[in-house]
C-alpha cells in the first residue's frame, strides 16, 4: 500500500509472525517454581497459605474471593484450572513443594503480540521474598520468548501496592481508563502499565543481576534494589 502525503504510519513490524499460545507447562527458577493450576494438586497449600492473611487485605481488589470455606475455594480453583483465557500458574516453594500464590497469562492476543499478567495474589509466605520477584520475572521472560510484543499489567488505580509493583518491574505507567468496570459493587478505574519487547533486554538484564547470588548478603538481604536497576529504562514519555 502506498504511503499517502500527511498520513503518518507506524513504523513496519520487519517478518512478523504470531506467537503460539503459551502451553500449560513448568517454569523453573531458583527460588520458586510455576506450575500449571491443578487444584488437586495445590488447592489446600494455598487456602492454607492464603488464610495467614487475617485481614484479608489480598482479596480487596481482586473480583472474586474471599473463600472462607475451604470446599468452596477448591470448586473456584478447578472452574480456574480449565481455562486457557485466562492461563492460570500455582507459584510453588521448590523446597517444601506447597503452592503460596497465583498468577495469570490473560488478554493473550497472538495476533496483536499482546499479552497481559494479571490475577495475582501473593500469600503472606510469598510477599517481598526474592521469589515473588522471580516468579514475575519467568512469566515475563517466557512470554517475550515466545514472541510477544507487548506484556501488560493493569490493576485498580487505588491499588498503591500494585502500581509500586508494576514500576519497580520495569512496566511503564499509560494511564487510567475511568470507570472501566464495576468490581464488587463499587466503580473501579483501571490504571495500565506495560514493557515491550524493545525494553526487554535491559530488563532481563537488571532482573538477572537482581536475582544473581551477589547480590545477597549473608542474610539475605540485597545489595542493590532491583528498582534503582530499573528505573532507567521505564518510558519517560508515558510515565510523564
Amino acid at each position: 500500500m502506498p504511503e499517502i502525503p500527511h498520513q503518518p504510519l507506524g513504523e513496519i513490524v520487519a517478518n512478523w509472525r504470531e506467537p503460539p499460545f503459551p502451553a500449560r507447562e513448568v517454569m523453573h527458577g531458583r527460588f520458586c517454581r510455576l506450575e500449571p493450576l491443578d487444584a488437586a494438586k495445590h488447592a489446600r497449600s494455598l487456602f492454607d497459605a492464603y488464610a495467614l492473611d487475617l485481614h484479608g487485605s489480598g482479596w480487596t481488589y481482586l473480583p472474586y474471593g474471599p473463600f472462607e470455606v475451604f470446599e468452596d475455594f477448591r470448586a473456584w480453583l478447578e472452574q480456574q484450572s480449565s481455562t486457557r483465557d485466562p492461563l492460570f500458574f500455582a507459584k510453588v516453594d521448590p523446597a517444601s513443594g506447597e503452592a503460596i500464590g497465583l498468577a495469570s497469562y490473560l488478554r493473550i492476543s497472538p495476533s496483536c503480540g499482546s499479552i497481559e499478567v494479571g490475577h495475582l495474589h501473593f500469600s503472606p509466605k510469598l510477599q517481598r521474598t526474592p521469589a515473588a520477584t522471580e516468579a514475575m520475572f519467568l512469566m515475563m521472560r517466557h512470554a517475550f520468548e515466545l514472541g510477544y510484543r507487548r506484556y501488560e499489567w493493569k490493576c485498580d488505580s487505588l491499588n498503591e501496592a500494585s502500581r509500586k509493583a508494576a514500576l519497580r518491574l520495569g512496566l511503564s505507567f499509560e494511564g487510567i481508563f475511568r470507570q472501566a468496570t464495576v468490581r464488587k459493587g463499587r466503580n473501579r478505574d483501571t490504571a495500565w502499565y506495560a514493557t515491550i519487547d524493545k525494553e526487554w533486554p535491559a530488563l532481563r538484564a537488571a532482573f538477572e543481576q537482581w536475582l544473581s547470588p551477589s547480590n545477597f548478603d549473608e542474610q539475605g538481604r540485597q545489595r542493590v534494589s532491583l528498582a534503582s536497576l530499573t528505573q532507567p529504562i521505564l518510558n519517560p514519555a508515558v510515565c510523564a
